[in-house]
C-alpha cells in the first residue's frame, strides 16, 4: 500500500514526540529530505506543496531540497542525535525517515534517479547500519517503490502508444511481505583507537588524517597533565574545515566528536549539522533564540556549521554569530563547533570577526580527491550499500568522471554517490520484466546502469 507524503510526515513527527523530540523541527528535516529526493523528477515541486498544504512555491521547494541533499548521504541532524545518545530509539526514527524518502518517489514525474536517492537517503540515516540498510528499506518501501515503477510503466506505454503498436511492458512482481525484526541492542561506545582507525580507513585526506591525530594526541596529553595536577595551556578545541563540496568534512566532524567523547571530552559526542538557514530567524531577537537552541541541541557534542560563510554580511548573521560566540564561551566545557566552508570565503569569514578569530584558531585543508580516489570511493560505496559493480562498470564510472568540469562546483564524493543513486535506479528500471531476479542480478550494477542516461 502506498504512502503518502503528508502521512509519512505525519508519522515521523509521531515517532520523533515519542522518542522525546520537537516533532515540528522533525517535520521540517522531513520536508528537506523529501524534496531533496523528489529533486530530480519533472513537477515534484507542485506535488510536494500540495502534499504539505501550501501553495505551490518552486522557489520555496528547492531552498528545501537544497538544504536537504546532505541528508541523501548523511544523517539528519536529530537521527544523528538519536543514534549518538539513544541508540534504542534511533532505528524507529531511522525508518521513518525512509518512509518519509520512500513516498517522496511518487512526487512529479518519477524517474529511476529518483528511486536510487529515496533509497540511498534511506540507508544513510542510521549510522553503522551497513548493508542491512537498504534491505531495511525495501521492506518498510516495497509499496511505494512498487508504485514508482509502475508510474514509470506507464509513462513507457504512452510513449510505446504515440510510437506504434509495441507490447506493454510486464508489472513489476510482487514484493515480498514485511517482516518484523527484533529490536537491536544498543551498540557499544567505541574507543578511540577505533575511531581512530576508522579515520585512518578513509581514502585519501593524508593531511586531515594526520592533523586529525596530532590534535588527539595534544587533547589526551592535556587531559593527562590536568589529572596529575598541572598546568594545562588554554587550548581551543574548535576546528575550522575548509575545501570544497563532497571532500569528507561532514564524515571527518562526525569521528572528531566521537574522538572528543572518547578522549572524556564531550558528553555524549553527538553530530548537530546545520546551515544557515537553521541559525537565522526571520526577525532581529528570534535569531538569538533560535541560535540558542541549536546550540543546547549540541551541547555534549560537536555543532557542525556547513556554509559558515553565509552568516557574514546583515545583522541577522551578526546576530547568529554573536550568540554562537556566548554559547561558545558560556557552554564551552561540553561544546565543540566546526564551521566549513570554501578556503576564500572562510579565511575572510574567520579574519572579519574578532571574536571568532579568537575560538578558531586550527584550520584543517581538504584536498579535492584525485581520480583513482574518487574510483575507490565509489567502489566503496557500491560494496556498503550490497552491490557489485558488472564487467565494465567501473570503466564506466572512470569515462563519466573523466567528463566532468573539475572547477569549484564539482561535488568531489557526492559526484561518486549521486552516480551510485542513478545507477541504482537503472538497475531496477533494467530488471523491472524480471519476475524472479537472481542474487547476482540484484546485486550487480551493469556498465550500463552506471552510464545512465549519458
Amino acid at each position: 500500500m502506498t504512502t503518502t507524503l503528508r502521512a509519512a510526515l505525519d508519522a515521523l513527527a509521531r515517532v520523533a514526540e515519542s522518542a522525546g523530540l520537537d516533532a515540528d523541527a522533525a517535520r521540517a528535516e522531513g520536508e528537506q529530505l523529501a524534496a531533496a529526493v523528489a529533486e530530480p523528477a519533472m513537477g515534484a515541486f507542485g506535488a510536494w506543496a500540495s502534499e504539505l498544504g501550501r501553495d505551490a512555491d518552486a522557489q520555496a521547494f528547492f531552498a528545501a531540497a537544497s538544504r536537504g541533499r546532505r541528508y541523501r548521504t548523511s544523517p539528519t541532524p536529530l537521527a544523528s542525535e538519536l543514534a549518538n545518545t539513544r541508540p534504542q530509539v534511533a532505528q524507529a526514527y531511522a525508518a521513518a525517515l525512509g518512509q518519509v524518502a520512500a513516498s517522496a518517489c511518487l512526487l512529479g514525474e518519477p524517474n529511476p534517479q529518483v528511486a536510487g536517492a529515496a533509497a540511498a537517503a534511506s540507508a544513510a540515516q542510521l549510522p553503522g547500519a551497513g548493508v542491512g540498510a537498504m534491505a531495511e528499506f525495501e521492506r518498510n518501501a516495497s509499496g511505494v517503490l512498487a508504485g514508482v515503477l509502475d508510474r514509470l510503466a506507464d509513462n513507457q506505454r504512452r510513449l510505446d502508444a504515440l510510437r506504434g503498436p509495441a507490447s506493454a511492458p510486464s508489472e513489476p512482481a510482487s514484493p515480498p511481505a514485511e517482516e518484523t525484526e527484533p529490536a537491536q541492542p544498543a551498540e557499544p561506545e567505541r574507543t578511540l583507537e577505533e575511531l581512530l582507525a576508522e579515520l585512518d580507513g578513509l581514502v585519501g585526506l593524508a593531511s586531515v588524517k594526520a592533523e586529525i591525530h596530532r590534535q588527539a594526541a595534544i587533547l589526551r596529553v592535556d587531559a593527562l597533565r590536568t589529572k596529575a595536577g598541572l598546568k594545562v595551556p588554554t587550548i581551543t578545541r574548535h576546528l575550522v574545515f575548509v575545501g570544497n563540496p563532497g571532500t569528507g568534512k561532514t564524515t571527518v566532524a562526525r569521528l572528531v566528536s566521537g574522538v572528543y567523547k572518547a578522549l572524556g571530552l564531550l558528553s555524549k559526542g553527538q553530530l548537530v549539522e546545520v546551515d544557515r538557514s537553521e541559525l537565522v530567524a526571520g526577525y532581529l531577537g528570534q535569531t538569538a533564540l533560535k541560535t540558542a537552541e541549536v546550540a543546547a541541541r549540541a551541547v555534549g557534542g560537536v555543532l557542525f556549521i556547513d556554509e559558515a560563510y553565509s552568516l557574514a554580511g546583515d545583522q541577522y548573521g551578526e546576530e547568529a554569530i554573536n550568540t554562537l560566540v556566548k554559547e561558545m564561551e558560556d557552554r564551552r566545557d561540553d561544546l565543540v563547533v566546526i564551521v566549513a566552508g570554501y578556503p576564500g570565503p572562510m579565511a575572510s569569514f574567520i579574519a572579519e570577526n574578532p571574536g571568532l578569530a579568537s575560538r578558531f584558531r586550527t584550520t584543517i585543508a581538504f584536498e579535492d580527491y584525485t581520480d583513482d580516489e574518487l574510483a575507490a570511493i565509489f567502489a566503496l560505496q557500491v560494496a556498503s550499500a550490497d552491490y557489485d559493480l558488472g564487467e565494465g562498470a567501473a570503466d564506466a564510472f572512470r569515462a563519466a568522471l573523466a567528463r566532468q568540469p573539475r572547477d569549484e562546483t564539482f561535488g568531489n564524493g557526492r559526484f561518486a554517490r549521486n552516480v551510485l543513486e542513478a545507477a541504482i535506479g537503472h538497475q531496477a528500471w533494467r530488471l523491472r520484466d524480471v519476475a524472479d531476479p537472481t542474487v547476482e542480478q540484484l546485486r550487480t550494477l551493469t556498465a550500463g546502469d552506471v552510464e545512465g542516461d549519458a
